[in-house]
């Protein structure tokens, strides 16, 4: 498989895994590779959005707008095909009815545009795209048993079952990419070539999805395309938030921490809802027609496999995706870090074909280090609000980070200027020094003085 030349594209890429990673990969790859050929365990085919080994993803979802621009990139028209369906597209200020710890958010116009979707839909759109492009090939219902080595140190292929075959298919590859996702079974398959991984990193944080999706008539539609209660620890477990999506409906994600799991029988739905102190999501599930089936979803933890810190990675092997790093889903993270992972990937294999030299060779230990650092933040914000869950043993840096927070949500009810900031910083468009710029810090310091002076008079 080793044929051609550095500046021409290579032979064969394999994708473990045919979901939202794996297909913004699978493109990524067709510049830079002659044939991709995706494995995908579920029997799908260009036409099918959620499948049975993604079950996360009948709940709501958000693509934040730093990931809503790649897929752009990648994707000419995605956006524009969305809308076409009913997807909106809105000013991340202007249209979310959004109640923070301390108070609604400021309904004023940030600049962070964002679009509501649901996964399914994303997902059939990029599938169909990728399937359509010219040398891609999708193997369904095929479960990957291991990886091949061609010399030590070095991946050449995978094997693979085909449901119903007795012989596992032996399929030589230039590149193997992981995206099959949190079930991965990359760390046996180290494990089986003599490679010992590092534990993961894991912050417990249980929380139960239990959503919905629902018709949105086109008469009498309120002044807000999403409307969100933000869970905050220790003292609001629950939360939820519907989206207007495509086809004239909403899609509704009611959750909660612990054993605050929202019900799935519509009587207890609504009571969850009821009970939250955004009651936008109420009215609307009250008044709701044409119901579909209700799914609940646990998320038992984060987890961040440390494939950057393997000592001699194999070459020819990436892992991406969730196969590397599983998020708390109520940040809404997972899609765009799997997205800026691609990009990465993308802007690697350009500079290995046009700079010559070793090729794909030394490739791949630099990619999972680089994946490493695009992983650090989104990590460090979403598990430091998790850590505060648990009343023992929290860590100095997640304490001081959620007193921060706390008061910049407490500035930014009155202050637009702040919620702004905090919009391109939860969107991944600005770095999370803009909330710690000189200004906001003042004003953060000032808000917990007049705070603290009020609680100690009374």
């Amino acid at each position: 498989m080793r044929t051609g030349t550095s500046a021409e594209r290579w032979g064969r890429a394999v994708v473990i895994g045919g979901g939202y990673a794996g297909l913004v990969t699978a493109r990524v790859l067709t510049d830079s590779f002659r044939e991709v050929v995706v494995l995908e365990r579920d029997p799908v085919d260009a036409d099918t959005g959620v499948h049975p080994h993604a079950p996360q993803a009948y709940h709501a979802h958000a693509m934040l707008a730093k990931g809503a621009e790649i897929l752009e990139v990648l994707f000419p028209g995605l956006r524009a095909e969305l809308h076409d369906l009913g997807a909106p597209v809105f000013d991340y200020g202007e249209r979310i009815s959004f109640l923070q710890p301390a108070g609604f958010a400021p309904r004023c116009r940030t600049g962070v545009m964002v679009q509501s979707f649901t996964r399914d839909e994303l997902e059939r759109r990029l599938r169909q795209r990728v399937l359509a492009l010219p040398g891609v090939r999708l193997v369904a219902s095929a479960r990957c048993e291991g990886l091949m080595m061609e010399s030590p140190g070095t991946v050449s292929g995978v094997a693979y079952h085909v449901d119903g075959s007795a012989e596992p298919v032996r399929l030589e590859a230039d590149l193997v990419v992981d995206a099959s996702g949190r079930a991965s079974g990359l760390d046996r398959w180290l494990g089986d070539l003599g490679l010992s991984v590092p534990d993961r990193r894991v912050v417990k944080a249980k929380i139960t999805y239990t959503s919905m999706n629902f018709a949105r008539p086109e008469q009498d539609r309120p002044d807000y395309d999403v409307a969100y209660q933000m869970a905050f620890a220790p003292g609001i477990p629950r939360g939820g938030v519907i989206l207007a999506v495509e086809r004239n409906r909403w899609t509704c994600s009611l959750f909660g921490f612990d054993d605050q799991a929202p019900p799935t029988d519509d009587g207890g739905y609504l009571d969850f809802a009821k009970s939250l102190a955004n009651p936008r999501l109420a009215e609307l599930i009250e008044h709701r027609t044409c119901q579909e089936p209700t799914r609940q979803y646990v998320n038992v933890n984060n987890q961040w496999s440390q494939y950057h810190k393997v000592k001699a990675w194999p070459e020819r092997l990436l892992a991406v995706g969730d196969s590397v790093c599983v998020f708390n889903p109520v940040y809404g993270q997972g899609l765009t870090v799997a997205a800026l992972e691609a990009d990465l990937l993308h802007r690697m294999l350009a500079a290995a074909r046009r700079t010559g030299g070793k090729g794909l060779d030394g490739l791949s230990g630099k990619y999972q280090r680089r994946v490493a650092r695009v992983l650090l933040v989104p990590w460090t914000l979403s598990s430091n609000s998790d850590l505060m869950w648990n009343p023992i043993g929290q860590p100095l840096s997640a304490k001081v980070a959620h007193w921060y927070n706390k008061h910049v949500f407490a500035v930014s009810v009155d202050d637009p200027d702040v919620w702004s900031r905090f919009a391109r910083v939860a969107n991944m468009v600005a770095p999370p020094s803009v909330l710690f710029h000189p200004t906001v810090l003042m004003k953060v310091i000032g808000a917990a003085w007049s705070r603290g002076g009020r609680t100690h008079r009374g």
